[in-house]
């Protein structure tokens, strides 16, 4: 009679990694969600270390662009929708390997395991985010990777892979956040166009996106803690070293209030940036 050699049981950093190196988008996208229900039900239970990619796997298309030589986005008729919602959809794709990277990249951190729940769950979120846009895409005629992308997001993101203080003051603080401010304004569009179930979709984003900065915040403020920082200098601080650009109102003050940012945090930077030379 032989016996069988049990096989290692996956790590949340190496899951994190296989997720990260998925090229195919949807393929990503449903990864994820195996993944995060394999973290949830205790399948997978250690932190583990383990080596992430500088970059994660992408589709063959779309073709990746710097910021400045993006072509100009329409804005009106089927075209501008498509363009909208595509342009959301790389968004959520970035915003997926984001999450990943922050559960698997810290794990030598002193963090509890609560912090690791809240990124699995935002992966997750993010992904079921990825699909229901391209699956928008799809009923207005179009797909992902149809358009080029730019691949700022990811770039600026991975300036902060030294320091998980930094990732969580850039990454939910400010890039989500930004979300938080722009959704209401497009589902206003969306709707004046007739476009009820782009709408919706942005809708459930929106919500969700609340979660997503409330535990960047929450975490940010709980490693400010552990170094003895204060949270809103440290923010504007780490904002100038990695974010290089304004915080351009007008900012949606109740869901960031939500989330935890209170205009306390954002609005002395808003106003001091002009001055600043450095």
């Amino acid at each position: 009679m032989t016996t069988q050699t049990a096989l290692p049981r996956l790590t949340l950093a190496e899951a994190a990694k296989r997720a990260l190196l998925t090229a195919d988008a949807t393929e990503k996208a449903n990864v994820t969600a195996e993944l995060a229900a394999m973290w949830r039900s205790g399948e997978i239970s250690e932190i583990g270390e383990t080596d992430l990619p500088d970059r994660p796997g992408r589709p063959a298309t779309p073709e990746l662009m710097a910021p400045r030589h993006m072509p100009k986005r329409s804005k009106s008729g089927l075209k501008g929708r498509i363009s909208l919602l595509h342009a959301l959809a790389h968004i959520e794709l970035n915003a997926i390997d984001l999450a990943w990277d922050l559960a698997g990249r810290f794990t030598h951190e002193n963090l509890p395991r609560e912090f690791y729940d809240a990124w699995v769950q935002v992966a997750d979120d993010e992904a079921r985010h990825f699909k229901m846009l391209n699956k928008r895409l799809g009923e207005l005629g179009a797909t992902y990777g149809d358009l080029p992308a730019h691949d700022g997001l990811w770039e600026t993101s991975m300036d902060t892979a030294y320091d998980l203080l930094a990732r969580l003051a850039v990454v939910p603080m400010v890039f989500e956040a930004r979300g938080l401010d722009a959704t209401p304004p497009t589902i206003e569009r969306l709707l004046a166009h007739g476009d009820t179930e782009s709408a919706r979709i942005l809708k459930i984003i929106a919500h969700d996106e609340i979660s997503h900065v409330a535990a960047g915040r929450k975490y940010y403020e709980m490693a400010c803690d552990q170094r003895g920082l204060p949270y809103y200098t440290t923010w504007h601080a780490m904002l100038r070293k990695h974010f290089r650009g304004p915080l351009k109102p007008p900012f949606n003050d109740k869901a960031r209030y939500e989330a935890g940012m209170p205009p306390d945090y954002y609005q002395d930077y808003v106003l001091e940036l002009p001055g600043d030379e450095e």
